[in-house]
């Protein structure tokens, strides 16, 4: 504990570390503050009395936007629509030949398909907005119903809002510290626990409650699905590396280095789940701007976060987006090139074009029963609501706010490690320590 106090002192001597985290601190209170401003024209007071009426996919929802999503704030739509215009964008890389061009041009293709991105955010969020009013608000929050005097103002407010967060979340990932739009839905997910817990604790220790041997059974299966889940984000699949000896003119022959390559079981961290969500709001968002019964009774299939084929299509696209993200994010061929140009090679394979086959066969192994396990523990709030937990408490019993929270603060504690570790502290984490030359190839441990 002394060591622990003692690591946390010397992260606040590193001027650049301390002024990133107060930098994030400071942006994540603007992005909660805006979560409790009301959009103009509404009642708060009857939206308060409706705010825990919220079921299906909307609860879930809300619980990633903090509450903003139920209390018919500034920030309701929250960074979503962003999530949806980078997951299109991604999908036409792979189908559209100009978008694969900008990938391959370097920064200024980065740029362009950034620029393209938040375009497409602003289409998306103007879509969702005139149904997100339709449907969450309530008619009778609305003081001065019409459409020049609400709906139009109201749509202006929640897409330059959802532009706004947007901002927030680059700022963050560019001055601050961790993957801004990953801490923007996390800390929306921790600020429903306090809230969440207290009421299981009310539902348990009532008449109709299984009392306090109930509550603490939950707790110790909510810490074992914690630290599972910590095992699926921290596993890593080590393929031995040796690089050649040196011989430098005068001086004794140098033994050759051996070291590793860790490939992660789950290299696309928690952009699978949030790509499968984002997806699957598509059908209720469709749904507002038509009056097919088809449509509808299709769409209250994504609405039902309890029902079987919500969590089995679920799980499919988070394997599917698994596979993808994966394949993205990770280049066997570039890993595989830059063994030999440092002069490294793995035992027994070939360098070049079969120590690329290899490391992509490796990963597609790897990848396989971390897609799964990540799709089971995506789909067990559904099993905690069945077994008697109550609705929101259920959502971090695994599923996408457990999975979001672990991998989002074990990401910026790998980054708070990094910082420590160049100044010559000791880590957070003994097991962030990078190891010789493996994170030269793409896979930081």
């Amino acid at each position: 504990m002394k060591r622990f106090f003692e690591t946390i002192a010397n992260i606040f001597k590193i001027e650049e570390l301390r002024n990133r985290i107060l930098i994030t601190l400071g942006f994540l209170l603007v992005y909660r503050a805006g979560s409790f401003i009301v959009l103009p024209g509404l009642d708060p007071a009857v939206l308060e009395a409706q705010a825990n009426s919220a079921t299906g996919l909307a609860a879930l929802l809300n619980v990633f936007a903090g509450g903003a999503f139920s209390r018919a704030s500034i920030f309701a739509l929250g960074i979503m629509p962003y999530i949806s215009a980078s997951i299109i964008m991604q999908l036409l890389g792979i189908a559209v030949p100009s978008v694969q061009k900008m990938q391959k041009e370097g920064e200024s293709g980065r740029k362009k398909i950034t620029q393209w991105t938040r375009f497409l955010t602003i289409a998306i969020t103007a879509v969702q907005a005139p149904g997100y009013l339709a449907t969450q608000v309530p008619p009778d929050a609305v003081m001065n119903p019409g459409f020049m005097t609400f709906t139009l103002p109201s749509v202006i407010i929640l897409t330059s809002s959802t532009l706004f967060v947007m901002w927030l979340g680059e700022k963050i990932t560019d001055k601050g510290i961790g993957n801004g739009i990953s801490l923007l839905i996390m800390i929306g997910i921790i600020a429903g626990l306090p809230t969440a817990f207290l009421f299981e604790y009310g539902a348990q220790m009532g008449e109709t409650g299984g009392g306090l041997v109930i509550l603490l059974i939950e707790m110790v299966f909510l810490l074992a699905i914690i630290l599972v889940t910590v095992l699926l984000v921290q596993g890593v699949r080590r393929v031995p590396v040796q690089f050649a000896k040196k011989v430098v003119s005068g001086q004794p022959q140098a033994v050759g280095a051996r070291q590793y390559i860790p490939l992660k079981v789950n290299a696309a961290g928690v952009m699978p789940i949030i790509f499968a969500q984002a997806l699957m709001m598509i059908p209720i968002t469709l749904v507002n701007f038509s009056d097919s019964q088809e449509l509808t009774g299709f769409a209250a299939l994504f609405n039902d976060i309890g029902g079987f084929w919500y969590n089995f299509i679920f799980a499919v696209m988070i394997i599917l987006f698994t596979y993808f993200y994966t394949a993205i994010t990770v280049n066997p061929q570039q890993m595989a090139d830059d063994l030999k140009k440092n002069g490294g090679f793995i035992p027994g394979v070939k360098p070049g074009t079969h120590t690329s086959e290899f490391l992509d066969n490796v990963l597609s192994r790897i990848t396989l029963p971390g897609s799964v396990f990540l799709a089971l523990i995506a789909i067990l709030p559904a099993f905690a609501m069945k077994a008697g937990v109550s609705q929101n408490f259920s959502y971090f019993f695994g599923g996408t706010s457990l999975l979001i929270m672990v991998g989002v603060v074990l990401d910026t504690l790998q980054q708070i490690e990094s910082y420590l570790l160049m100044r010559h502290y000791d880590g957070l984490m003994k097991s962030g320590k990078l190891k010789g030359r493996a994170s030269a190839f793409g896979m930081a441990g």
